[in-house]
C-alpha cells in the first residue's frame, strides 16, 4: 500500500518510536476566513494540531483509547479487548476509578492506524525503561504496543484520597513496548527528576508522570496546621523513594485547549 501526501510542507513527523510517528500540522490551511488570524497565532504559539500514526506490521497489536480511531487502511482487524465478562466488569471498574475508557479497542494486522487530532502534545515513551512501570495522570493514555500492560494504583494513604488534587487512583503502565501519552506540556518542556531514596514535594498538581514504585501522599507543609497556614503553603504532594518523576516546570492556570474546541469540530 502506498501513501501520498501523508507528510507535506505543512505536515511532518515530528517524533517516531517503534511502530509509532506523531505527524504534526505546522500550518492547518483548511480554515474559513472566521478561523484564519486565530489558526495563524495558534500555529506561531505551537498550539497545532498532532496526529498519532501506526503502521502495523502483522506483529502485536495496538491498543487505543476508545474513539480515538479516525482512519485505517490494508488488512486491520479491530476487536474490543474484551476477553469475557469478568475482563469486562474488571475493566469498568477500573475506568470508574482513573477516567479512562472500560473498553479499549484493539488493531491488529498489516497496515496504517491513524488516530484522531489532538491540540494536545503526544509524547512516545518506552515502558521497559521504567522498570516497575510508570504511572501517570488521568486521561493521557492515548494507545500503545499490546505488551504494554496496565493495572489500578492508589494512594499510600487516605490524606492523599483527600486532600490531593491528583485522585484517589491512576492508571499504572507496566511491562514492554511504546506507550503514546497525551501531554499538555511539550515532553522536551518536562523536567525530570531522579529520586534515590530521597523524596520530593510540590505545590500542585505538576507531575505528569512518575515510577510507580515511588510512594505518593499528600502532606502539609509544617507539622502542625497553624504552621501551614501562616506559610501560605498549606499541603504539597510527597513522592518518596527511588525513580522518576516528570513534572511541568509551571502550574497551569486553565486547559489551553478550552479556546479551540470549536475548530476541533471543523473537517480536516
Amino acid at each position: 500500500m502506498r501513501i501520498v501526501n501523508l507528510e507535506n510542507k505543512d505536515r511532518k513527523v515530528v517524533a517516531e518510536a517503534g511502530r509509532f510517528k506523531v505527524l504534526e500540522y505546522l500550518r492547518d490551511v483548511s480554515v474559513s476566513p472566521d478561523t484564519a488570524s486565530t489558526e495563524y497565532f495558534m500555529s506561531e504559539m505551537g498550539v497545532r494540531r498532532r496526529q498519532l500514526i501506526v503502521e502495523l506490521d502483522g506483529s502485536n497489536r495496538v491498543v487505543t483509547q476508545a474513539g480515538a480511531m479516525q482512519w485505517f487502511a490494508g488488512d486491520v482487524r479491530a476487536a474490543t479487548g474484551i476477553k469475557g465478562v469478568g475482563n469486562l466488569v474488571g475493566n469498568l471498574v477500573k475506568g470508574a476509578v482513573t477516567n479512562e475508557s472500560a473498553v479499549k479497542p484493539e488493531y491488529e494486522g498489516k497496515g496504517y492506524l491513524a488516530l484522531e487530532p489532538t491540540y494536545k502534545f503526544i509524547i512516545l515513551v518506552n515502558i521497559g525503561e521504567w522498570g516497575g512501570g510508570m504511572t501517570i495522570e488521568d486521561g493521557m493514555f492515548l494507545a500503545s504496543d499490546d505488551t504494554v500492560k496496565n493495572k489500578v494504583v492508589g494512594r499510600s494513604n487516605l490524606s492523599s484520597a483527600l486532600l490531593g488534587k491528583e485522585g484517589l487512583f491512576n492508571l499504572s503502565l507496566y511491562g514492554s513496548g511504546i506507550a503514546a501519552l497525551e501531554s499538555n506540556v511539550p515532553g522536551d518542556e518536562l523536567i525530570e527528576i531522579e529520586l534515590n531514596d530521597e523524596e520530593l514535594k510540590i505545590d500542585g498538581d505538576m507531575a505528569v508522570c512518575w515510577t510507580t514504585g515511588l510512594k505518593f501522599t499528600v502532606e502539609r507543609t509544617t507539622k502542625t496546621l497553624i504552621g501551614s497556614a501562616m506559610s501560605g503553603e498549606g499541603l504539597v504532594n510527597v513522592y518518596r523513594g527511588t525513580g522518576r518523576v516528570l513534572m511541568s516546570p509551571v502550574a497551569l492556570t486553565g486547559s489551553l485547549y478550552d479556546a479551540t474546541n470549536s475548530l476541533k469540530a471543523k473537517p480536516g
